[in-house]
């Protein structure tokens, strides 16, 4: 499965015992609903590779603890350790109303409070302290923060996403 395909569940963080347990850090608000899978998909140098869980438990409320089938000792838990974890783009609970993952409104229109198209979201630029909306009006880069505050609609259907921006944010893109 290509790594386009699948998002980011978490990292493995350590190993819980010498029976080859691993304790995964999750990246999500919902930890129990990623408790009954069946498999998961772990970052190598080779691409992403199934491992098939024999059984999984939270682990003080925020870390999973997994037991992968074939992996029965500390060593093989180690090697595991600092590794990424993915899930197919399939597995993502649906999401409702104004709430959105990232990967999911790229291609909207963006547009404004007067209802004047702004651009197209190419991506949303997750690696600073603000995730950043990357529009691209008319080949000008226009970059505006996420916040629930100014998404003033989520039109899934026509791929469209109201924003209601702070007056002049727009006008240093100029």
């Amino acid at each position: 499965m290509l790594k386009e395909e699948c998002f980011f569940l978490g990292t493995i963080v350590g190993k819980y015992s010498f029976k080859g347990e691993i304790l995964a850090k999750l990246d999500t608000d919902s930890p129990n609903t990623y408790l009954n899978m069946e498999s998961l998909l772990i970052e190598t140098p080779q691409g992403l590779v199934p491992y098939f869980i024999d059984r999984s438990q939270l682990h003080k409320s925020s870390l999973l603890r997994v037991k992968f089938e074939g992996i029965d000792s500390e060593n093989e838990a180690e090697a595991l350790i600092k590794k990424d974890l993915f899930l197919p783009l399939n597995m993502l609970p649906p999401l409702e109303g104004n709430q959105f993952y990232y990967h999911e409104i790229t291609g909207f229109t963006a547009i404004d409070q007067m209802d004047k198209e702004i651009g197209i979201i190419k991506n949303v630029n997750d690696s600073g302290p603000q995730p950043l909306f990357v529009i691209d009006a008319d080949d000008t880069e226009i970059l505006i923060p996420v916040h629930d505050n100014f998404i003033k609609n989520l039109d899934r259907q026509k791929k469209k996403m109201h924003l209601d921006l702070p007056e002049g944010l727009l006008d240093i893109f100029k």
